[in-house]
């Protein structure tokens, strides 16, 4: 069996606290250390309690040994940071301290500075002198000041200190995280699509990640060669035989394939799936089957498939690899995603990442297809588009790559929901399987065969939808849309997905409006959409996806996330206070990427 930890033998970057101190001895930081170092204790006691890593396990904390007052004590605690694999810095204090002398220094890792809101010491004074030091050295670092003022020795965290903190530090994680891993691209550039055409300084400049390739006869070749664990493919494909029900074949008769040729593609995509997987991360069972060096794998925390059409001309697709893969679930019980991006758009994959990284959940790829004005839903089905769907919706679809997390069956107080692999139950994982049809897949798309997931996602869930766009002399933007799926009356759907391929999986999303630029309308969302594929996260992680976006550099074109919930480093507003995106564009653009 395939070894479910190999993904994390490598371990999580870590979040380094550091408390900072008035070096004065003799009577002032003397009367501050307990007060200093209880901040820090409590830092790391909230992130432990409430963040955790992709494996379900707490996030750590490693807080430096002594406050920070000076230089010396600076560069031991960054010593002590390097080798315990700290990734993420949060430097705290209730007082004033030499800025440049006890500030973070390392130019790549995500930092953030809570500057106590207390009178009896000026720790507002020293947030805004060091964090001038940051914007002077060009080492961006969010600030973190509390709205009311506190009294001393107060060990309780504001809730908008909270807020930023955990904003701030799961975007730090999840950057930190990507450092270092790989891009698997498997295949090629699928159809002439721009975001299959893997950007190398995006990965290595922007996400700190290496790219590696891999010809899609690799697959014929660990097929063919039987490379691949035996035990597993025998327990998988029973597994499938017993949980994945086939749907109707809609291709019309005379093109229908043998049942025996149905029972083959079923054979064969269930292999590509544990080949894909393996390459992506090794499997330490092929060393004992004497493949050595297929076992490692490719340290691949994303990867993308090309399939189309070198690929689906001659074998079955790729949807079901993809499918399952993104799912939480498989043969070997309840785990995390493996991220797969359709037709190798690496840049969908991008925010497939993003999406998992801040919210441990599965991401739903999809086509953006179609925008349903009110009118035309009205005109073709006769029904009048209410709640969410009033101003009109999105027909999210495509060949079947969306994770079976997307259908909605997992549930929280009652309510539809997407998990952390940790909190899904087994009734939950059926019901997805249930609410799921294996449909053959349409021949003249896929002359090779194969399977498409066919599912209806559950309206109610709160959802955001992302992408990164690639554009020349300005390199990576992110675009987001924040939104609700929607549920339809049974026959209105119908009408209107049946328009379409009905062997895909499909989600109806309603963007939330705000009546300005690209959410004047919902025609307005589709029109500035920058590319046909969309990822679809659980949540509304805007907030999340804006302040990861900043760490990293990458302006953010298109969001409709309230002000007040929106942060990034302080410098950002030496660009300019009253057009927020157009400094973000001049900050992003001045500092650079964040590997540079």
């Amino acid at each position: 069996m395939a070894n479910s930890d190999n993904r994390w033998k490598q371990g999580f970057p870590k979040i380094g606290i550091r408390p900072t101190i008035d070096g004065r001895r003799k009577g002032v930081r003397e009367s501050l250390e307990d007060q200093t170092m209880n901040m820090a204790k409590a830092v790391a006691s909230l992130l432990s309690e409430t963040l955790k890593y992709p494996n379900g396990e707490p996030v750590e904390c490693i807080i430096a040994d002594t406050c920070i007052g000076g230089v010396a004590e600076a560069s031991a605690a960054a010593e002590k940071f390097a080798k315990a694999g700290v990734g993420v810095s949060i430097t705290v204090t209730p007082c004033w301290c030499y800025g440049t002398e006890t500030m973070d220094m390392d130019p790549s890792t995500p930092k953030a500075i809570w500057g106590f809101n207390g009178t009896e010491r000026p720790g507002a004074v020293y947030l805004a002198a060091v964090l001038s030091g940051h914007a002077q050295k060009g080492i961006p670092a969010f600030g973190i000041y509390g709205k009311d003022v506190q009294d001393a020795g107060t060990t309780d965290i504001p809730q908008d200190v909270q807020e930023k903190l955990l904003r701030f530090a799961k975007a730090g994680l999840a950057a930190a995280y990507m450092k270092g891993k790989s891009y698997l691209s498997i295949g090629s550039v699928s159809m002439g699509i721009a975001g299959s055409i893997v950007n190398e300084e995006l990965f290595q400049n922007y996400l700190g990640m290496r790219n590696e390739y891999v010809d899609m006869t690799e697959l014929v070749r660990r097929i063919d060669e039987e490379i691949f664990d035996p035990e597993e493919y025998r327990i998988a494909l029973n597994w499938v035989k017993e949980n994945c029900k086939e749907g109707p074949d809609k291709n019309p008769p005379e093109i229908q394939t043998s049942r025996e040729k149905k029972d083959q593609d079923w054979e064969k995509v269930v292999k590509m799936t544990l080949i894909v997987r393996d390459l992506m991360v090794g499997n330490l069972r092929l060393a004992d089957l004497d493949y050595g060096e297929e076992a490692l794998g490719h340290n691949a925390i994303l990867s993308g498939f090309q399939g189309q059409r070198h690929w689906t001309d001659h074998f079955p697709n790729g949807d079901f690899l993809e499918a399952i893969l993104n799912t939480s679930f498989d043969w070997n019980g309840k785990r995390a995603p493996y991220l797969v991006a359709t037709e190798n758009d690496s840049l969908n994959g991008v925010v497939m990442l993003f999406g998992n990284l801040l919210t441990n959940t599965a991401q739903i790829f999809a086509d953006v297809r179609t925008y349903w004005s009110p009118d035309a839903v009205k005109r073709v089905t006769g029904h009048t588009l209410t709640g969410a769907a009033k101003d009109g919706i999105l027909h999210l679809i495509n060949s079947g790559p969306a994770a079976l997390d997307g259908t909605g069956e997992q549930t929280r107080d009652g309510k539809p929901v997407m998990k952390p692999f940790w909190e899904i139950t087994d009734e939950e994982v059926t019901k997805c399987l249930e609410a799921t049809s294996w449909r053959p897949a349409a021949v003249e798309y896929f002359r090779g065969g194969g399977y498409s997931t066919d599912f209806l996602t559950k309206g109610g869930m709160p959802v955001t939808m992302s992408r990164i766009n690639l554009v020349k002399g300005l390199g990576p933007v992110l675009q987001l849309a924040e939104g609700y799926s929607v549920d339809l009356p049974e026959d209105v759907h119908n009408t209107l997905d049946l328009r379409t391929d009905s062997t895909w999986p499909t989600t109806w999303f309603a963007p939330i409006l705000t009546g300005e630029g690209s959410f004047t309308d919902v025609y307005s969302v589709m029109d500035n959409w920058g590319s046909n594929h969309g990822s679809i996260s659980y949540g509304h992680i805007g907030a999340d996806l804006i302040t990861l976006a900043a760490i990293l550099r990458i302006p953010v074109s298109m969001h409709n996330v309230a002000k007040e919930h929106i942060f990034r480093p302080r410098v950002w507003s030496n660009f300019g206070t009253s057009d927020p995106e157009g400094a973000d564009f001049r900050a992003c653009s001045s500092f650079g990427p964040l590997y540079k």
